[in-house]
């Protein structure tokens, strides 16, 4: 791949932005060399704006521990040293937009784990090995933005990470009626058991706009391009509900799911089995051998058994079986802050570099 590329992380003290430091130490196209936050951790080494907050298992990678952190809010500054930024800051809707569109609008890819453009029309929200075809949606947001290199991609909401790869190896099926309880990990609100003692022995039956976000973006994920702007589809119908769990990571969906045309259990599961993705025709460096895992044991996936399975960017399915109301029913599994943020994101950043969107400046 020739030289590697210049990487910023806007929003990099964060939990997000600690996954983002870690899975860049040693990438092989990528290599991190600005890192960008908040006025108040401006000015200081990367070490220094997260120590006491330092939240993963693994240490800091030596590489970044020098950096001198920048204000995010300085965006010229930030993007003259990187080809492309990832963006994963805490700020309001309307905030984040106008911050991630003046990246943009400099001549550089913003690969955001934000929620805050999963919404514009000429955004692509992508699963690598589910709709890379959005990516040409890119031309008409240039075109909009006024940039010949510069534009945003998204990544969509980590919890539907554990259903939706298993519900689209399954498409032409043609699913009509889904049902997803989703139990998620405490890191998927950026917190650990030090940060939310409160999760400890509990379980709360809310969080906030996930099921909003569960129910509408796997139809943005499955709609189509139509004249410079991305569709959602109108069906599967999907009713959710979402539950935080004391769990550290590893978001979890049971989901029941008729069909049109009712397959066999034998050819979902082989469906399941076989399905590669654009991220694995390319041989992307993040990209999971086996995108999907079905485990025949009946205790299984189990977040701490499956969470990691392919360095946590693969999805695990379990205990599919016919149902009495719906055709039928099964266990999906992902790591929320690999293949649902951080790692997703990489994933998309290695698929626009193989595509050619991004490029040395």
């Amino acid at each position: 791949m020739g030289e590697k590329l210049k990487v910023g992380i806007v929003g990099g003290t964060g939990m997000v932005g600690q996954r983002f430091v870690q899975l860049l130490d040693g990438h092989p196209w990528f290599t991190v060399t600005a890192i960008a936050a908040s006025a108040s951790s401006a000015g200081k080494t990367y070490e220094e704006s997260v120590q006491g907050r330092w939240k993963l298992s693994t240490p800091i990678p030596d590489g970044v521990k020098n950096i001198v952190v920048q204000d995010a809010a300085k965006v010229s500054e930030v993007t003259s040293g990187v080809d492309f930024v990832f963006c994963a800051v805490d700020m309001k809707k309307e905030e984040i937009q106008a911050l991630e569109e003046a990246y943009a609008k400099t001549g550089t890819p913003v690969i955001s784990n934000n929620s805050a453009h999963r919404w514009t029309p000429d955004v692509p929200m992508v699963i690598p090995e589910v709709n890379p075809q959005h990516l040409e949606v890119i031309a008409a947001q240039r075109k909009r933005l006024g940039t010949e290199t510069g534009f945003i991609a998204v990544k969509p909401n980590c919890s539907i990470q554990s259903y939706v790869p298993a519900l689209h190896a399954l498409l032409d099926f043609e699913p009509t009626t889904v049902v997803a309880s989703t139990y998620q990990a405490i890191s998927g609100a950026g917190k650990n058991f030090n940060d939310w003692p409160e999760m400890m022995d509990n379980v709360i039956p809310y969080i906030g706009g996930e099921e909003e976000k569960s129910e509408q973006e796997p139809l943005r994920i499955w709609g189509h391009v139509d004249n410079g702007q991305i569709v959602k589809a109108s069906a599967p119908l999907i009713t959710t509900q979402c539950i935080r769990v004391p769990v550290t990571d590893g978001h979890m969906a049971a989901v029941f799911v008729s069909f049109k045309n009712k397959p066999s259990k034998e050819e979902i599961i082989a469906r399941w089995q076989q399905y590669q993705g654009r991220a694995q025709e390319l041989n992307l460096p993040s990209a999971p051998k086996q995108f999907i895992t079905y485990f025949e044991e009946e205790n299984r996936p189990q977040t701490g058994l499956d969470r990691d399975i392919e360095q946590g960017m693969g999805v695990s399915t379990g205990r599919l079986r016919e149902d009495s109301l719906y055709d039928y029913k099964f266990v999906g599994l992902s790591h929320n802050t690999l293949r649902g943020a951080a790692g997703g994101a990489v994933l998309i950043a290695e698929l626009l570099k193989a595509e050619g969107y991004i490029q040395a400046k």
